[in-house]
């Protein structure tokens, strides 16, 4: 065994020990469907007002449930039909949407969604993200979003939430990425503000 392989191997043990997945290691899903837990979505009302949202990547609904149960839903969609909401494109539909717009996109699409989100929602709507901290790094996304686009707020969870490889919970591995709510309004980019969620 060479001496990368030995460390590799002992990576994958310690992530093993600690109950979590090393997801350099893991195989993505192929559509990139990672469900979020809906207590993610139920925090982040306890901080912020929305309405009429469009849950643009529903996956099987686990946001769009928690939009239901508090009055605030107004469509869901996927670009896959998992047998919940319509069946669209987000990227390329050209639906403009008078409300606010809400979900965990795929990550490798995640600017392309947060710079599509801002266009077609109204002057003073929000935008709602549910992506990984590491979302903050890279000099593309700070010239693409941040230097033009801040968010308002920034939501940290203070314990790590779950998103479910294929919207499977039961089967879920414990992930070392950290998630956090990313929340524009649009028209309003001068300054961004953190909190942390304590739940």
């Amino acid at each position: 065994m060479t001496e990368i392989e030995e460390i590799k191997t002992k990576q994958s043990n310690l992530f093993a020990t600690m109950g979590v997945s090393n997801r350099k290691n893991h195989i993505r899903n192929v559509n990139d469907y990672y469900a979020t837990e809906p207590l993610a979505l139920e925090e982040l009302l306890k901080k912020e007002t929305f309405s009429n949202v469009w849950e643009c990547a529903c996956g099987q609904g686990h946001l769009s449930n928690v939009l239901k149960k508090h009055n605030l839903h107004g469509k869901s969609s996927d670009i896959i039909n998992r047998n919940y909401g319509e069946v669209e494109d987000f990227l390329r539909s050209e639906t403009v949407w008078n409300g606010d717009i809400i979900t965990n996109p795929p990550f490798k699409f995640a600017t392309e969604f947060v710079l599509t989100a801002l266009r077609k929602v109204p002057e003073g709507n929000k935008v709602a993200m549910f992506l990984r901290v590491q979302f903050l790094e890279s000099m593309g996304r700070y010239e693409k979003i941040f230097s033009q686009y801040k968010p308002i707020k920034v939501y940290a969870p203070v314990k790590r939430l779950q998103c479910a490889d294929n919207g499977d919970f039961i089967k879920y591995n414990a992930s070392c990425t950290m998630y956090s709510w990313f929340v524009w309004e649009k028209g309003n980019y001068n300054e961004t503000k953190i909190e942390w969620i304590n739940y």
